[in-house]
């Protein structure tokens, strides 16, 4: 798991409808044009997230994306709720692991003021100490509030199992500890240093003008001064081995999740991974919904996803069931793992589950604020930009063999760890050695 800086460029062949420039100083602008409709979906994006923290910083980027609504020279925080009201507007942000992003939808016309507004929130802030205080609060109980959520909860600790001390493994929310104490200069001086020029891509969808859209960047976000981002050298560069972590809490059923390491979001596995995850537990018809669900009515949640990231990413599966299940419900999965492993899958599970990628991926798109994301995403993590026609093209390609290899490599029990929060640690314990038994004995 070696550190990856990011690496600005263009993205290569565009798709169509798909633009791409870089105005000044490292910042990008990439856009889609979708004539039918009459909005716009405008994202400015930073490659800077919970990964990217020191140790004495966690959570610092999720809450300074909470300070961007809080004001800036020209309006407080009152007045920017009220000017996107005004504008029948519908705004957001989010932080994750990787990037932090500002994002709203609007009507075209509204499109100058709008760019405008999130501009100015984005690259100038005020941090005003009174909202910064106020605001710590509620970061405070957004905190308070995931702690109780297991269902939750139990991914972090799963992440915590798996990435072990690298900064992958931390939570995006941090600790509230440091949100409680942080000060405003630290939280400034992190501004300041990560929200520079080349690591800012400004991407929009929608009924707009690239030209126009590239003019905004350069008055609105210009290029503030700045290298592209490095990602901290934490860790050795090593995938931790297998670990058994287990939060007790008293809760009415028990939270548990398996996972390993995964592969990297450019990696061309993606696709085929995408089909083995609709196979074992990412849909309706997977083997783990049939089995824990439909079949023995073990648990109203259960399923599987992955994660990528620009160097590494994840395999997991979760379940939600009372302690008196834990033990089948852990046998289920164990025994679905090694089906997966010696006997492969069937060609109806193939061919089902690619229509089932290929479905989800046309029906995300006709939204631009996913064709936003989804370029947004592409030039700020260096992935090529593919048509949805070649992204169909490359789950059609996907054969049983892709996916043979993929399980064996990936969803091997023995390299698998595991997480859970409810009451007793013991009982999880013993049912994790059904799925390995390095596990039982971690």
């Amino acid at each position: 798991m070696s550190p990856v800086p990011a690496s600005p460029g263009a993205p290569g062949e565009l798709p169509e409808g798909v633009r791409y420039s870089e105005p000044s100083g490292g910042l990008r602008v990439v856009t889609e044009e979708v004539p039918s409709v009459r909005s716009v979906a405008l994202g400015l994006w930073v490659r800077t997230g919970s990964r990217d923290e020191a140790p004495e910083e966690a959570g610092v980027s999720h809450f300074l994306e909470h300070l961007l609504f809080k004001g800036t020279e020209r309006h407080s925080a009152i007045e920017i709720s009220e000017l996107f009201d005004g504008m029948g507007a519908a705004t957001n942000a989010a932080t994750s692991k990787e990037s932090t992003h500002l994002h709203a939808r609007f009507l075209d016309e509204h499109t100058d003021e709008a760019f405008q507004l999130l501009s100015e929130m984005l690259i100038a802030p005020s941090l005003p100490p009174d909202e910064v205080d106020s605001e710590r609060e509620v970061v405070l109980e957004e905190i308070a509030m995931y702690e109780d959520e297991p269902q939750d909860r139990v991914h972090d600790v799963l992440a915590r199992a798996v990435h072990g001390d690298h900064p992958l493994g931390r939570r995006v929310l941090g600790e509230a500890s440091i949100i409680g104490s942080i000060p405003v200069p630290q939280i400034a001086r992190y501004h300041r240093d990560r929200y520079t020029g080349p690591n800012i891509v400004v991407a929009a969808a929608g009924h707009l003008d690239h030209d126009a859209i590239v003019e905004l960047a350069q008055v609105h976000v210009g290029a503030p001064a700045g290298d592209a981002n490095r990602i901290p050298e934490n860790g050795d560069g090593t995938v931790p081995a297998p670990r058994f972590l287990f939060q007790p809490k008293e809760t009415e059923q028990y939270h548990i999740c398996f996972g390993g390491e995964g592969i990297a979001r450019a990696d061309e596995r993606r696709f085929a991974l995408a089909v083995l995850d609709a196979i074992f537990g990412g849909s309706t018809s997977s083997r783990l919904f049939r089995e824990v669900r439909e079949k023995r009515g073990l648990a109203y949640a259960v399923g599987s996803y992955t994660e990528q990231y620009a160097d590494t990413g994840m395999v997991a599966m979760y379940l939600g069931t009372r302690g008196d299940n834990v033990g089948e419900a852990c046998e289920i999965i164990g025994r679905e793992l090694g089906s997966l492993r010696d006997a492969g899958v069937t060609q109806e599970e193939l061919d089902r589950a690619k229509e089932h990628v290929k479905g989800r991926m046309v029906l995300s798109l006709e939204s631009t604020a996913a064709r936003m994301t989804r370029i947004a995403r592409s030039v700020l993590f260096d992935v090529p930009l593919l048509s949805l026609d070649e992204m169909l093209e490359r789950i059609e390609q996907v054969t049983a063999e892709d996916v043979a290899a993929l399980a064996a490599e990936f969803y091997d029990p023995e390299h698998l760890s595991a997480a859970g929060i409810g009451p007793e640690q013991e009982r999880f314990r013993d049912a994790s050695g059904s799925v390995s038994e390095a596990l039982a004995a971690a």
